[in-house]
């Protein structure tokens, strides 16, 4: 019989997955083994019998499971950017079973009651920071789970564990389908009319990669549809792809989201009430920074009317540059990137195609790495003849100031069909110190347009945006400094996640930076001095439209969570009647409809909390303050609070007492408005 090499000793360099022997078949054996070790092992931590000390219950539970955290891991990570259907009928099966596993370990009752007496006992346990944080993490995870329900209670939300489980992985295989069997081919010159050459460029190389050689392929990535969105003279096409993109998830037939988006809302109320909240959004904000929803409304309201009058104040100008252009259509959600690409260019001389040759993919990797040189003291060295799991994945050994390993960083750029859509950061293996120095190992996947064979990948500014956004959590996980890997990384408070990424853009947009690494991709040379002063004076444009756009989609996440009947409701109306209600503008349409709302239906890591990006927001703006106070983009000083304070501590501090420790003071929410170019 094979070897599984999901069961082996990973004897790969820096004991990354051996992708290159993993196939599709060998997850099931694994998964099944992987399981039963680590119910064996929490059972064992369960009926031991000498008293409970944090060594021998809660130590012990962070050394438990380690093969199945491998396992999953991996698993997980190829189902979101390298997927087929064996992995996705894989997936499907094996989500309720690791609810179950995960809810037969969360409602042990002997676990529980040990983790329960040292949690009673935390004050005479001389526990250290670190310590007592653990405890207390691992306490209210097994309350949170009903471990201190009945018998009755328990079954229940073990039950609804596992069907929620089933839901998210059909919900985002539902959207992965719709995205991958959408394609616009386009045949004639007046389908092209209007495209730059980069997007061409771009939709030559898609329409090779789907057997449409010699054609033009505008697909659903951001990366394709965009631009196309922006440039397209054809408005007819504009509507159709802007129509297709919108329609993600509520077609007819077997992709359609809505009885699943029902279900997963009136079962997360039903766990929400059996745990003692009022609702889904009372229990999930209550273990975050707003803790309530009247706080998450609060902060959302105070931006959305600003914005929203920002935004029909844009709507205005578009209709105008369209009346100049003859036509006097209604500005429509397939109209405003067009319009607005023209008077930008009319306002600020600035337009995409000036921009893009200067940012080349490679430029900006280097322009992201380098800021972290400064800051941070880090470097990157690329590594050939790795095992990836797929041959677009660039692999970086990470090295201290005193070039020691710190972890390895790999880069997966491009869109393609296997892969969903959007930006993310995650992890085959997080930092830690329980056996050792553990050395995490973290994954920053995109969804850019690939270049031509032997050409470029050039990026909007969005894009570039985008890569050192995700950059920013990629450095979360890689200067992780802590001894557990319940609280390493990015295992912190949701709308305290945001912070270290969302920071970590601004140093694209400044000028230090940008002279440096926005390069012509043919020439080398620099962007001129005239363009980038252009880009940066244009940086507040068309930001009513972008508010907007984000601000719904959290208020709907919002208001969906605090339903008392969610399973009544009809998801296309519902949609409708609140956007009217906060008073949407009918041009702009949620920067993610509720049927293709992966934050918070593919799984519930967003779910009530798709307001954290703005909460993490009124945080970074005011941070950067710091190092322009301090006159200096890199000042070290400031720089090393930053790592001691943000970007090392991983979960281990408070995140409102660790930003005061940085700062020296609580957040301003002028600091956003101002950022946004609502406030002087």
């Amino acid at each position: 019989m094979t070897t599984n090499p999901l069961l082996t000793d990973w004897t790969t360099p820096f004991e990354l997955p051996p992708f290159d022997k993993i196939k599709p078949e060998h997850f099931e054996e694994a998964f099944e083994t992987a399981m039963a070790e680590a119910k064996a092992e929490s059972d064992a931590i369960a009926k031991q019998s000498d008293r409970p000390d944090f060594g021998n219950t809660i130590a012990a539970l962070e050394k438990s499971g380690e093969r199945l955290t491998k396992v999953a891991r991996t698993f997980f990570n190829l189902t979101s950017a390298d997927t087929n259907e064996t992995l996705q009928q894989i997936e499907r099966d094996i989500a309720p079973k690791l609810a179950r596993h995960s809810s037969d370990m969360l409602l042990n009752e002997k676990l529980f009651e040990r983790i329960a007496e040292l949690w009673n006992q935390r004050e005479t346990l001389g526990l250290n920071t670190e310590d007592a944080k653990v405890l207390e993490r691992y306490h209210m995870m097994f309350q949170r789970a009903g471990a201190g329900l009945d018998e009755n209670g328990k079954s229940r939300i073990a039950e609804i564990s596992q069907r929620l489980a089933t839901l998210g992985t059909q919900f985002s295989q539902n959207i992965l389908r719709d995205e991958s069997d959408y394609q616009l081919v386009l045949e004639t010159e007046e389908d092209r009319a209007g495209l730059p050459d980069f997007l061409l460029t771009a939709a030559a190389e898609a329409a090779r990669e789907r057997g449409h050689d010699g054609k033009h392929v505008i697909t659903l990535s951001r990366s394709s549809i965009e631009p196309f969105l922006q440039f397209s003279t054809n408005r007819r096409l504009r509507e159709e792809a802007f129509n297709a993109w919108s329609a993600r998830g509520e077609l007819e037939g077997e992709t359609n989201n809505a009885r699943i988006i029902t279900e997963t809302l009136a079962l997360r109320s039903e766990k929400a009430k059996l745990l003692g909240f009022e609702n889904f959004a009372a229990f999930k904000l209550d273990d975050t920074m707003a803790k309530t929803p009247d706080n998450v409304r609060d902060l959302l309201t105070k931006v959305w009317e600003p914005a929203a009058a920002q935004a029909r104040a844009e709507e205005q100008k578009l209709s105008k540059m369209a009346a100049n252009d003859g036509e006097n259509h209604t500005i429509e959600a397939w109209d405003w990137r067009f319009y607005s690409e023209k008077v930008r260019k009319e306002e600020h001389d600035l337009d995409e195609t000036e921009l893009k040759p200067y940012l080349q993919l490679d430029s900006m990797i280097q322009a992201a790495f380098d800021t972290a040189t400064r800051l941070f003291g880090v470097t990157f060295r690329e590594l050939d003849d790795i095992p990836v799991y797929h041959p677009d994945v660039r692999v970086f050994e990470v090295l201290d100031p005193s070039g020691q390993h710190v972890g390895l960083f790999l880069g997966d750029y491009f869109a393609r069909p296997s892969k969903r859509s959007g930006a993310w950061m995650s992890g085959f293996r997080s930092q830690h110190k329980l056996n050792g120095n553990v050395a995490p190992i973290i994954v920053n996947v995109m969804n850019f347009s690939k270049g031509a064979p032997g050409e470029a990948t050039l990026l909007t500014f969005d894009d570039a945006r985008t890569l050192f956004h995700e950059f920013g959590h990629g450095l979360h996980g890689l200067l992780s400094d802590v001894t557990y890997p319940m609280i390493s990384g990015t295992s912190v408070a949701r709308d305290f996640v945001e912070l270290p990424s969302q920071l970590y853009e601004h140093w694209l947009s400044e000028p230090e930076v940008l002279s440096k690494f926005a390069t012509h991709y043919k020439t080398g040379d620099k962007m001129p001095t005239d363009l980038l002063d252009k880009l940066l004076a244009a940086a507040n444009f068309n930001q009513g439209f972008a508010t907007v756009e984000y601000t719904a989609s959290a208020l709907i996440d919002l208001e969906l969570h605090l339903l008392d009947s969610p399973d009544e409701i009809d998801i296309a109306a519902y949609e409708k009647a609140e956007l009217g209600k906060i008073g949407m503008p009918n041009a702009i349409t949620m920067r993610h409809r509720i049927p293709h709302f992966q934050h918070v239906f593919s799984g519930d890591g967003y779910s009530a909390g798709y307001y954290s990006y703005m909460w993490s927001e009124v945080m970074d703006a005011d941070a950067f303050g710091a190092f322009k106070e301090a006159g200096d983009i890199f000042d070290e000083e400031t720089a090393d609070r930053l790592l001691t304070h943000i970007y090392s501590a991983g979960g281990r501090p408070d995140p409102e007492e660790t930003y005061k420790a940085f700062r020296g003071r609580a957040p301003k929410i002028d600091a956003l408005l101002k950022k946004r170019g609502f406030a002087a």
